[in-house]
This record gives C-alpha cells, sequence and structure tokens, in this order.
C-alpha cells in the first residue's frame, strides 16, 4: 500500500473505530462484534506501525475506549482504568513472554492466568471499609460515577473489614439463565431484547434509577485491588479480595513459564461452554508486582499484561436468502443462507431461524446485517438484528402459504407455532422420514445417507421405510458413484437392521413427540410393537417420560391409514417386532428413581454415565424437579445445582455414584 492510499485508510479506520467505540462505551450497543472490531483495530495498528507520520492526533490506538456517557457526574479514576492487549494465538502468546523476559532480564516469568468474563469493567472505591464510590471505565481516565446503581448489585461488598482507601477493579457479569430470563420478560413487555449478557450488563448499568438495576441479576468478579502496602504478587491480592468478601473467580492457575500458560488456554477453549457465563478469552499477568512496576504501560495497555481471545462465539454478517426446508414431520423450517463467517473456530454459512414466528420477532430481512451466536451450541442461531445500518433495500420474509416442495397449502395446528405440510406422501418428508429410519440412533444402517436416500427416492425406489427392506442388488448397482461393493455391502447393513432392539424401531418409526427416552420407556413397558399399537390413551400415558400428549401422538399415528400400511410391509419383511432381554425393565439400586447429570464430568462421558443409570433401573431426565431423586454433579454444575438444593434432592458426585455401582455389582456377585 503506497502512502496515499494507507493515509486515506489510516481515516477511515480511525473514524470508523471511533464510532464504534462511542456505540460500545457510551451507548451499549454495538453493531459489529469484539472478533471485526480487534480486525479493524489491528489493521490500523498495522498501518500506523508502517506510517507513524500519518497517525491522526486523535488516534484510538492512543486512547483506552470511548467518551464517559451522559447523564452521570465524571470522576476521575486514581489509577488508569487501560486496555489489555490481545493475542489471537500461541505464537503471539510466546512472542509476548519473550518480551518480558527480555524487558526484566530474567529467563523464566511467573504468571498468574484468568478467565476473561464478558462483562463491564467497573471500578469500586472503598474509604477506611466503607464503600464510598463506584465508576465505570470511561476513557480510561474519566468514567461515570454510578454508585447509586453499583450500591443495589448484592454481590459487591457495602462494607469491608479494611482500613485506608482501597480501589478494586471488576467485571460485572450476567449469568446465561438469568440473561435468558430478564429477555424473556422484556419480550413479554414488548421491549426491544438485549443482544448478549454484556449487553445487557451495560444497559443495565446506565439506567439513571437504581430500583430498575435492583430488578436485574447483576453479578461481580474482583480480579484487581490497590492498596497499601502491596502484596508481593498478584496471586496475593487476589487471595486478599477474596477473603475480603469479594468474589473472586475461582478458575485461574499460578502458572510456572508460558508452556502452562499455553496449556492452560488449550484446556479452556472447550471447557469454557460449560460454565454458567460468558467468557471470551483469558487474561495473563506476570505475579510479581516489581516486575509489573518495571514493565509499566503505553498510553493504552499496561506491558506486563495481554489478553489471549478464544474463538469468537457471537459474530456479526449478513443474510443472503432465506430458504424453507420441510421435516419428516411435514414442518416447515426457514433458514438463512449467510456471509459466510468464521464464528467459534468454525465457518458458518446457514443458521435456523426456527420458525416464522421468530422471523417476525426478530424482524429479521435479507440483506439484514445480523448477530450470530454459536455459544456452545451445535447449531449457530441469529440472536438479534443490526437495525441501526439497514439501508432501505432490505426485503422482508413472507411467510409461505404452500409447502416449497409438493405445493401442499400448509397448516397450522391450534396451539402451535410450526406451519406443516399436511401432505404424507410430499418427497421431501419421505426423504427425511427415511433417512432419520436409517440414522445411528435408529436402525443405525450404514450406508444409507442423505445422498443415497435421495436418488432412491427420486428413482421410485423407496417410497417409505418399509420399502428399504425390499432393495435389490440390480437396483443399487445403477446409483451414481455405487459400485458392487457398495452395494453389496449396503444389502448386508440392511440385513443386520432387520433385528435391532425394539427401542431402535420406535425411534425409527418418527412418531411425534416420541425421541430416544420415550421409545426406551416404551420398550421397557411392552414386550412388542403389537401391544403398543394395540395399548389405548390411558395405558400409553402411565408410561414414565410419555403423558397424555405424547400418548394422543402415539395413537394417532398408528391409527393413519398410510403408516398401517408401513407396518405391515415391514413385518413382511422380516423386521422384528419384539423386544430383547436386555430391553426388559432393569432393576438395580436405581429402580424406579429419577436422575440428572450436570456440569462437566471427569471419568466418563455424558452417554456412558446415561447408560449406566438405565443399567441401575433407573431413569435419565434432563431437569431438576420435584419427581428428581439424585443429582449427579460434575465440576462446574449449573443452575442444576441450586435447584436440586433447593427442593432437597440428594446429590452425588461421580465418585459416589461409581461406589453405589460398584456396591451393586459386589452385591450380585455375593
Amino acid at each position: 500500500m503506497d502512502r496515499k492510499a494507507a493515509g486515506r485508510r489510516i481515516r477511515e479506520l480511525t473514524e470508523a473505530i471511533k464510532e464504534h467505540n462511542r456505540r460500545y462505551y457510551v451507548e451499549g450497543n454495538p453493531v459489529i462484534s469484539d472478533a471485526e472490531y480487534d480486525a479493524l483495530f489491528r489493521e490500523l495498528v498495522e498501518l500506523e506501525r508502517r506510517f507513524p507520520d500519518l497517525r491522526m492526533p486523535d488516534s484510538p490506538t492512543q486512547r483506552v475506549g470511548g467518551e464517559p456517557a451522559g447523564g452521570f457526574r465524571q470522576v476521575q479514576h486514581s489509577v488508569p482504568m487501560l486496555s489489555i492487549e490481545n493475542t489471537y494465538s500461541e505464537d503471539e502468546l510466546r512472542e509476548f513472554d519473550e518480551r518480558v523476559k527480555k524487558a526484566v532480564g530474567i529467563s523464566e516469568v511467573e504468571y498468574i492466568v484468568e478467565l476473561k468474563i464478558d462483562g463491564v469493567a467497573v471500578s469500586l472505591l472503598y474509604e477506611d471499609g466503607a464503600f464510598t464510590r463506584g465508576a465505570t471505565r470511561g476513557d480510561g481516565w474519566r468514567g461515570d460515577d454510578i454508585t447509586a446503581n453499583l450500591r443495589m448489585v448484592a454481590e459487591i461488598p457495602k462494607r469491608i473489614c479494611h482500613h485506608g482507601r482501597l480501589e478494586v477493579r471488576g467485571e460485572i457479569y450476567l449469568r446465561r439463565d438469568e440473561f435468558a430470563e430478564l429477555n424473556r420478560a422484556r419480550e413479554a413487555a414488548g421491549e426491544p431484547l438485549f443482544a448478549n449478557t454484556r449487553n445487557a450488563a451495560a444497559g443495565s448499568l446506565k439506567l439513571l434509577d437504581p430500583l430498575l438495576v435492583a430488578q436485574r441479576p447483576l453479578r461481580l468478579f474482583a480480579y484487581a485491588g490497590f492498596f497499601q502496602p502491596l502484596p508481593k504478587t498478584h496471586e496475593e491480592v487476589l487471595v486478599f479480595l477474596q477473603r475480603s468478601g469479594f468474589p473472586v473467580n475461582e478458575h485461574r492457575l499460578k502458572a510456572e513459564n508460558i508452556d502452562e500458560v499455553i496449556s492452560f488456554a488449550r484446556q479452556w477453549q472447550e471447557r469454557r461452554f460449560s460454565l454458567p457465563y460468558a467468557t471470551d478469552g483469558l487474561v495473563v499477568k506476570v505475579n510479581r508486582i516489581d516486575l509489573q512496576e518495571r514493565l509499566g504501560a503505553t498510553s493504552r495497555s499496561s506491558r506486563w499484561m495481554v489478553a489471549f481471545k478464544f474463538p469468537p462465539e457471537q459474530v456479526t454478517t449478513v443474510v443472503k436468502d432465506v430458504v424453507v426446508q420441510v421435516g419428516r414431520t411435514g414442518v416447515l423450517t426457514p433458514t438463512a443462507i449467510l456471509e459466510p463467517v468464521r464464528v467459534a473456530g468454525t465457518t458458518v454459512s446457514r443458521a435456523t431461524l426456527h420458525n416464522f414466528d421468530e422471523i417476525g420477532r426478530l424482524d429479521v430481512r435479507i440483506g439484514d446485517r445480523v448477530f450470530l451466536e454459536k455459544a456452545g451450541e451445535v447449531i449457530p442461531k441469529i440472536v438479534s438484528v443490526v437495525k441501526e445500518v439497514r439501508t432501505g433495500s432490505e426485503r422482508k420474509i413472507e411467510t409461505p402459504e404452500r409447502c416449497p416442495v409438493c405445493g401442499s397449502r400448509v397448516e397450522r395446528e391450534e396451539g402451535e407455532v410450526a406451519l406443516r405440510c399436511p401432505n404424507v406422501r410430499c418427497p421431501a418428508q419421505t426423504k427425511e422420514r427415511i433417512v432419520h429410519f436409517a440414522s445411528r440412533d435408529a436402525m443405525d444402517i450404514e450406508g444409507l445417507g442423505e445422498k443415497t436416500v435421495g436418488m432412491l427416492v427420486d428413482r421410485g425406489l423407496l417410497a417409505d421405510y418399509a420399502d428399504i427392506y425390499g432393495l435389490a442388488l440390480p437396483q443399487l448397482v445403477t446409483l451414481d458413484r455405487m459400485g458392487e461393493k457398495s452395494a453389496r455391502n449396503l444389502l448386508f447393513a440392511i440385513a443386520s437392521a432387520r433385528k435391532r432392539p425394539l427401542s431402535r424401531l420406535i425411534y425409527a418409526l418418527g412418531i411425534r413427540q416420541v425421541g430416544e427416552t420415550a421409545a426406551r420407556a416404551l420398550a421397557a413397558r411392552f414386550e412388542t410393537l403389537d401391544e403398543v399399537i394395540a395399548a389405548d390413551e390411558e395405558t400409553l400415558a402411565s408410561v414414565p417420560d410419555i403423558g397424555p400428549f405424547t400418548a394422543s401422538a402415539i395413537r394417532s399415528f398408528f391409527a393413519t391409514p398410510e403408516n398401517a400400511l408401513v407396518i405391515r410391509k415391514l413385518r413382511e419383511r422380516g423386521v422384528s417386532f419384539r423386544r430383547l432381554p436386555a430391553e426388559a425393565p432393569a432393576q438395580g439400586p436405581l429402580a424406579g428413581k429419577v436422575v440428572v447429570v450436570t456440569g462437566r464430568l471427569m471419568r466418563m462421558s455424558r452417554r456412558e454415565i446415561v447408560e449406566r443409570i438405565r443399567a441401575l433401573g433407573g431413569r435419565s431426565a434432563d431437569s431438576v424437579s420435584r419427581r428428581t431423586d439424585f443429582l449427579i454433579c460434575g465440576e462446574d454444575p449449573g443452575s442444576k445445582l441450586e435447584q436440586a438444593r433447593t427442593l432437597g434432592v440428594r446429590i452425588l458426585t461421580e465418585e459416589e455414584f461409581e461406589r453405589m455401582v460398584a456396591s451393586f455389582h459386589r452385591g450380585r456377585a455375593a
């Protein structure tokens, strides 16, 4: 880039970043994600490094944030609240370590590594133990006096045992579950939804009525303190804060060197998704205070600490189109086609919009810039629309009146939000039903995936999933990329799938409301599929995990003539309708008990522990209720642990559960 182009780009970036700073720090309403902001900022830093004389006098690279917001008195920070330099790779962490070691002249540096909580930074001033002032970061030197609002945060101590002056730095945040509840309440009241937990925390602290702030579930994590005499290490500062009554995040590490820092970062790349609050990275700090003082700071950030940013959980992108997919039960699901964007380490180009009521709630349109989130979830979702940048060229998404595949007029059942195609012969439904029937958790027919099913249906070789068992070698070898060996392997897989467990067959049928758990419950109660078909609604509803609504869906499914015909064809083609001995009701210490699992398990996978629960006669449930007998609790449990304690549910660690299993097996052996 030549000087002229560099100067033009520097001016563009300077103005853009200043505008984004204003929206982020002053309004609490950003229109781009952190990752996009960081990319702009790094580009500006690099251009200013190459062309230092072109740096503008008001460059945001020389400042911390934005101007303090209006409506509050301004206060001066006694110690500047500087920003933190960001890193995005292990190589950049090692470069930081080399700079630190070179500057202080020692071979290994000890670090404290803390989670970077995704919230709002605040300063808390205590004088002779009394909380006297609270402020936002603002521009790093001056912030908003929000003392009255911070007094409403229950986790902030109003008085501590300390003589003299103490300034505490911390992060105000919301838990994910409490954020979801806050947004549900706002939706019910017709108020705009918050885009994320940080946006909600920032908006709450800017309220001019402290009584409204008191209604928000704001929390605090303290991460720094300034007082005399200062301890020798940052670790001792954190211990002091914790003993003084401040919440300090427990997930931290004292690292002897940068290798331990990187190992810790790798652990938290995925582990962060098990936390009940949002974190977007780690903060790495030199532990020794004397070394911090020697390293000092630039006008914008401290040289003795750095942030390691995780791949973003939330980004912005553009909705290029919306397509409607038809599922196996006829439900029409709108899917957004997106401008490809990386989020949480993967490139995303599609996101579900769930249903057309959701489109109306979000007011999302084709051409909109949207916030996309993948917070520990496999399927990304659109959480909000950046309406401020609309140009007027965006197009509304119309609710379809007919099925996009077969043209049938769509229906909406009373009490449901879903639109459905009522045509059971709709080719899209047929394909989806067959794919589901052959899937791994159902009849597990290897080689019968989406593409192969699509070709077989399009050629008229499959009209329903019973036709799978009538396929022959001459038919299969005519398919694209299906040689004789592959065709024989598929026929062998089909033959093997005639003797699957009854629970697998029930699940494979695709009955509405009947998932894997309900299918297992039915197989435990009835010996054959014929008994399930013959059972009345009252009998079905009495089965655990079924209930009246699911019982009605089961009776409706088997009463439909098309389904009855497919069931008859399955019987004629040798598919087993009988329960396997292993599916009989298990006897054991958990017989008849309801068990919930929460937290991150260290000794076994979630699937393994659920299978053990069933083997011991218990029933695994997803949520805690008055009917729950046990809660098996791993690391970093969420709200389920609090609910269990409130309801008096017995709580087991993994070790206690394993001892129960071992005790049962010893008793049987005796």
